[in-house]
């Protein structure tokens, strides 16, 4: 695709399409800031184009022509299913109905990766040492409603986010409390992936295990209540889950670190990091992530950083929709574009 097929037409509807929420803002042009609408919780909207209608075009005089969503889940054909929301993304339908003659599609955690290159340190807390190298690899991985991962990859000056699936691969037991607890989680046709105790639900999953390991009733029914219990330390089996959740993140933030080999950073995103932030800078996580062995050395020096943008995912998306041509972004069977 050349310079100019690579354009997208002002003014660009930008999404940030979650399991829980879903944030939109409009660009109006490629230099101004973007104009910001209150989240929208999808659970109180039967379609995403009944949301976008009534929380985005009806609250503005504004009319895009291009729209540029990141989704939870896998795009693949015209029918694009979230992974944790009953939504499905129809762009064809979306054009006829709100009036956009040119929609793209990208992975949810490819728009963090793209944020990853647009972010400024300021927006971002490192957690214990290294140094990154500025045209190396990244990771992004962001426990919410469920577990996204993604990569980033610099080629001829140009950022290449890498999609994928990460947050479902095996999580194993390592230690004898964590053979104590495993039997008493919640599995998937009996899988531990990495999404069912790296989330908001799997917070949840681990503090029953915990409970159940320990022959004890569990208290708490929500991860916000057992984050704040496990920060106050005003309840055991919440500590303890609160200090496993971070060690796990930080086993398989490590694991991600080898794969992509990236010296240039591993980056947490999302809301449930910025709100356990104490915890990973005081707790287990930098010694689980260093803890590889024969390449603990290698990963040492690889910082780790905590994205605190509030809306880090709409600021790549941003960058992106300016200066398409920035980003390696491969479009085939995701862009759906009207002729005239």
């Amino acid at each position: 695709m050349n310079d100019t097929e690579n354009v997208l037409n002002f003014p660009i509807l930008i999404g940030d399409i979650g399991g829980t929420n879903a944030r939109f803002a409009i660009l109006i042009d490629s230099y101004a800031e973007p104009k910001h609408f209150p989240i929208v919780q999808t659970a109180d909207f039967e379609t995403i184009d009944e949301a976008i209608q009534n929380s985005i075009l009806d609250q503005t005089s504004i009319l895009p022509r291009s729209a540029v969503l990141a989704i939870a889940g896998p795009v693949s054909g015209d029918e694009i299913d979230l992974t944790n929301c009953p939504w499905v993304v129809r762009p064809l339908d979306m054009m006829r109905e709100l009036g956009l003659r040119d929609v793209i599609v990208l992975n949810d955690f490819e728009a963090q990766a793209l944020a990853v290159a647009a972010i400024d340190d300021e927006h971002m807390t490192k957690i214990g040492a290294g140094e990154k190298d500025e045209h190396s690899s990244r990771v992004v991985l962001g426990p919410g409603t469920g577990l996204g991962v993604a990569g980033l990859v610099q080629s001829r000056h140009t950022w290449i986010p890498v999609p994928g699936e990460g947050g479902h691969v095996d999580l194993g037991p390592r230690t004898s409390r964590d053979l104590e607890i495993w039997p008493h989680l919640e599995t998937i046709e009996g899988r531990v992936s990495g999404e069912q105790v790296l989330c908001g639900r799997g917070i949840v999953n681990l503090y029953r295990a915990i409970a159940k390991a320990d022959g004890k009733d569990a208290k708490f029914t929500t991860p916000a209540e057992i984050t704040t219990a496990g920060l106050n330390d005003s309840d055991a089996e919440a500590r303890e889950t609160l200090t496993l959740f971070v060690t796990l993140l930080g086993r398989l933030a490590g694991d991600l670190a080898l794969v992509l080999m990236a010296r240039g950073g591993v980056y947490l995103s999302g809301g449930i990091v910025q709100k356990i932030l104490p915890a990973l800078e005081h707790g287990s996580f930098r010694e689980a992530f260093e803890d590889k062995a024969p390449h603990s050395a290698l990963v040492k020096d690889i910082p780790v950083y905590v994205i605190t943008h509030p809306l880090a995912a709409l600021l790549g998306l941003a960058a992106f929709a300016r200066t398409p041509a920035r980003f390696g972004v491969p479009l085939d069977g995701r862009r759906w574009k009207l002729d005239r």
